[in-house]
């Protein structure tokens, strides 16, 4: 008999991989439009699985929150690469308004995340991290191209991105208008004589 402490571990049954991904989707959406605080037993009913599927996958509510906070921020953070083929001002436009709707998106998931955890917590480092590492590739392109203020630096967008997120809130219009000026004031300037 093979001991099991040196035995490769098993492949995740094809079944169990598929409601992992259908709980983590809908979570997404439950929390979408409930918050953070909405029921598991509605995040089970969405996905189509019983609330036991859901908790073998996801033992606390702790950890969705953050399965589905990590899963989100991964896909923002990818979504920059995917805008590479744009011209570097276009991508970067693209992406500034696919993260500000993010960043107010999530906002009350981390909020409910630091019930739990401190914001020193690598889920939240890790965020920062990819997040930054997005924001600054996307910004020194369209800097390169002299597309986009040579002084400015990606810490100072992602707080402006982040006060209008907290600003607006819910109001899409407010959102954009607040963005487009601060796009305004982040595009190169022609020299002045």
């Amino acid at each position: 008999m093979a001991d099991r402490s040196t035995a490769p571990p098993r492949k995740p049954r094809v079944d169990a991989v598929r409601n992992h991904e259908r709980v983590l989707e809908a979570a997404k959406a439950v929390f979408s439009a409930g918050g953070p605080e909405a029921s598991l037993e509605a995040v089970a009913r969405r996905a189509g699985v019983g609330i036991g599927t859901l908790y073998r996958h996801f033992p606390t509510r702790q950890h969705l929150l953050e399965a589905v906070y990590v899963d989100e921020f991964e896909a923002i953070s990818r979504r920059a690469d995917d805008l590479s083929s744009l011209p570097p001002w276009d991508a970067l436009v693209a992406w500034l308004r696919e993260f500000v709707r993010y960043a107010a998106t999530k906002r009350a998931l981390a909020q409910e995340m630091l019930t739990s955890i401190d914001r020193d917590a690598e889920v939240f480092h890790a965020s920062r991290e990819a997040i930054t590492s997005a924001g600054d590739r996307l910004l020194g392109r369209a800097q390169a191209a002299g597309v986009a203020r040579a002084d400015a630096q990606w810490a100072d967008i992602g707080r402006l991105i982040g006060g209008i997120a907290a600003a607006a809130g819910d109001d899409a219009e407010q959102v954009e208008r607040l963005l487009d000026i601060v796009l305004d004031g982040l595009r190169a300037q022609p020299a002045r004589a």
